[in-house]
């Protein structure tokens, strides 16, 4: 934790300038929506004089009780204040016209993890879509990325591939914070809500999580740490293989392995030997008590990130799928349909933003000529998003 002072969060702009006081509001929002003190975002602007008329909750439900990809939750009513709860992920995944009924505004107050694939930042599209056809004012509450917001990584999202976890073209690790993303969703991809972005003062793009003076609430059930958002953007490809991401521990992405490796000591070695920068695999051997092999012996590896600056997740992901290939080509599998309301495309394709990581280890591709294409599909990205920082 930073010795100096926390950043001042969007939504401690918007509560502390009571800019909502007397208006009547939707607030999108669930656990991690708290400010340096732990006050709720519901909570801060109930004291600053606004009308809380709806909750919106994300994937993962208001309470971030529920565990990964189409798994629904379900509408209620939040008991302690009386107030009706939506979920925005079960029959509809964007508010329906009475949904929104009676709002004067909605309130976007989302931790995202600075992944394209992460789904909270399309819950946010989908209400700006939803808004828009509704003339309904939006207000985004910008946070930090916690990951930094001066690192980009990995493949582009093609069309032909758009999804829950995939609707515009950006690289798996986009290095944009959420209201930067709003104003680019809003914009270059002509949604066109009425947008204010609360943006926030004191953050500095190059700083990570635990140097913002916030403290760190899991924002879904398996994003636990730090550590674990850090190696997110490459791990999350084992959810599009028949590989354990430590799902059923208590090291979530930090974590991975499957029943066909034996010895996790020659494993790690020869990753080891790779020299991937930033990083160094540690042996590891676990048993999940729920999701894939649970109760079943997995040999594999802890992912310790040594060098924040230089660890690249995604080709670190990449490596990892192509040594868990390599051990057992009649063993290791890649996950087949449906994946986020998806029916025909394999759920690796969905993840990576096309074929190319399937076709391309299939082929006899190694990591380094997969991720040698990553900075030109970037490049014009790279134009498009310096137009929207706000830091």
């Amino acid at each position: 934790m930073t010795d100096g002072m926390p950043v001042v969060l969007g939504s401690d702009i918007l509560a502390d300038r009571a800019l909502l006081k007397g208006r009547t509001v939707g607030i999108v929002c669930n656990p991690a929506s708290i400010d340096s003190r732990f006050r709720h975002v519901i909570d801060r602007l109930t004291a600053a004089g606004v009308h809380v008329g709806a909750i919106f909750g994300p994937q993962h439900g208001f309470r971030s009780d529920l565990q990964e990809n189409m798994i629904e939750s379900p509408h209620g009513e939040d008991a302690l204040r009386g107030v009706r709860v939506y979920s925005l992920y079960s029959e509809t995944r964007t508010p329906t016209p009475e949904m929104l009924s009676g709002l004067d505004a909605l309130v976007i107050d989302l931790q995202d993890v600075g992944t394209r694939i992460y789904t909270y930042i399309y819950t946010m599209a989908n209400c700006l879509t939803a808004a828009a056809a509704q003339h309904l004012p939006v207000v985004v509450c910008d946070r930090p990325n916690p990951i930094g917001g001066h690192l980009v990584e990995g493949p582009m999202l093609f069309d032909g591939f758009q999804s829950f976890v995939g609707q515009y073209p950006i690289p798996m690790r986009h290095g944009m914070t959420i209201g930067e993303l709003a104003k680019m969703f809003n914009e270059h991809f002509h949604i066109g809500a009425k947008l204010e972005v609360v943006a926030m003062q004191g953050w500095i793009r190059s700083q990570w999580w635990d140097e913002v003076g916030i403290p760190w609430v899991l924002p879904s059930p398996n994003i636990p740490t730090v550590e674990s958002a850090i190696v997110y953007p490459g791990a999350v490809l084992f959810e599009g293989t028949n590989v354990s991401e430590g799902r059923g521990t208590t090291k979530p992405f930090e974590l991975c392995g499957a029943p066909w490796v034996t010895s996790p000591e020659r494993f790690a070695a020869d990753l080891n030997a790779r020299r991937l920068p930033g990083v160094v695999f540690r042996p590891h051997a676990f048993e999940p008590v729920f999701h894939k092999h649970a109760g079943v012996l997995c040999g594999g590896c802890q992912i310790h990130v040594t060098d924040r600056e230089t660890f690249r997740a995604v080709e670190t992901g990449v490596a990892l799928i192509e040594a868990f290939r390599a051990a057992a080509p009649d063993q290791f599998a890649w996950r087949e349909p449906p994946y986020e309301y998806e029916y025909t495309i394999p759920p690796i394709d969905i993840l990576y933003g096309s074929a190319a990581l399937r076709e391309g280890l299939e082929a006899g591709a190694v990591t380094a000529t997969l991720a040698r294409a990553w900075p030109g599909e970037c490049a014009s990205f790279g134009a498009v998003r310096a137009g929207y920082l706000l830091y």
